[in-house]
C-alpha cells in the first residue's frame, strides 16, 4: 500500500511546479519588450490574478505608466510603512491621478505586531531587518496573498544583488514578474522623457532609490542607485524580494 503524501510533500511538489512554470515563462516571454510582457501576463497567463507592487519611489512611474496603458484597473499594492517621506505619499497620489489607476491597495503594518516589536517606533535604530520584517515583509505577504503573480519594477543595473535578475521568478506558490529587468538607466530615462512622466521630487536631491526616511539618504557620485539605502550597514534589500517573503506567506508568526 502506497503511503499518503504528507502536507509538506504536497507543498514541495506545488512549489516545484511553480518554479518550472516561472522558468518556462521566462524562456518564452522574457525577451519581449516590457509592455509586451505586462500585456501577456495580465491578459493571458495571469488574467484577473495579477497585481503590481509599487513603492512610488524614484523609478516607479515607468512600470505604472505601462500598466495603465494595458489595464488601469490592475490592483496596485502600496506598503504604507508609517515611515515614508511626505514627498513619496504626494507622488503616489499624483501618479494615481496622472495614470487613472483605479485600484490602489494600501497595506499597513499589523498594529498588534508593531506594538509587540516596535512600541517606540525606533526599531530601525537597533534592528533594521526586524523593522523591515514588520513594516514591509509581512504586510506585502498579506497584500499579494489573493494573487497568483505580481509585477515589480526591479532592474539588473540597480545593484550587484540584482545582476542576474530573471523576468519571471518563483516565490513559493506565486510568480514575481520583473518586466524591466534588462533595462538600462538610458532606457529608463528615455521612456520618462518620451512620455513626459513626473519624477519623485526627491530624485532632484540625489535620492536615486527611495525607501523609508530614517534609512534613506542621497547617493554619492559614482555609487550604485541603491547605495543610499541603509548606508553604513551590510543590508542591501528590505526583504520583500528575498526568501523571507516566501516564509511570511505561510507563517502567521511573522
Amino acid at each position: 500500500m502506497l503511503a499518503k503524501p504528507r502536507p509538506l510533500d504536497r507543498i514541495v511538489d506545488a512549489e516545484a511546479g511553480i518554479a518550472a512554470e516561472a522558468a518556462g515563462l521566462d524562456a518564452l516571454l522574457g525577451h519581449l519588450k516590457p509592455i509586451e510582457i505586462i500585456e501577456r501576463a495580465a491578459r493571458e497567463s495571469f488574467r484577473g490574478e495579477v497585481a503590481a507592487v509599487s513603492s512610488f519611489g524614484a523609478d516607479s512611474a515607468v512600470l505604472l505608466h505601462m500598466i495603465s496603458e494595458i489595464d488601469r484597473s490592475t490592483p496596485v499594492i502600496f506598503l504604507d510603512t508609517g515611515k515614508h517621506f511626505e514627498e513619496t505619499l504626494g507622488y503616489r497620489d499624483a501618479l494615481v491621478a496622472d495614470f487613472g489607476l483605479t485600484d490602489i491597495r494600501v497595506i499597513n503594518p499589523d498594529e498588534t505586531a508593531l506594538e509587540r516589536v516596535d512600541p517606540t517606533g525606533q526599531l530601525n535604530e537597533t534592528d533594521t531587518d526586524a523593522c523591515c520584517n514588520v513594516r514591509k515583509v509581512e504586510p506585502l505577504a498579506r497584500g499579494v496573498e489573493p494573487f497568483r503573480a505580481w509585477f515589480t519594477g526591479r532592474k539588473r543595473f540597480q545593484a550587484s544583488t540584482r545582476a542576474a535578475l530573471p523576468v519571471f521568478e518563483a516565490v513559493g506558490s506565486r510568480i514575481r514578474i520583473n518586466p524591466l529587468a534588462h533595462w538600462t538607466t538610458s532606457d529608463q530615462a528615455d521612456y520618462m522623457r518620451a512620455h513626459a512622466l513626473r519624477e519623485n521630487p526627491l530624485v532632484a536631491y540625489g535620492y536615486l532609490s527611495i525607501g523609508c526616511f530614517p534609512c534613506t539618504q542621497p547617493v554619492q557620485p559614482g555609487e550604485d542607485a541603491r547605495s543610499g539605502r541603509w548606508a553604513g550597514h551590510a543590508k542591501t534589500e528590505c526583504g520583500i524580494h528575498l526568501s523571507g517573503l516566501e516564509k511570511s506567506l505561510t507563517d502567521a508568526s511573522l
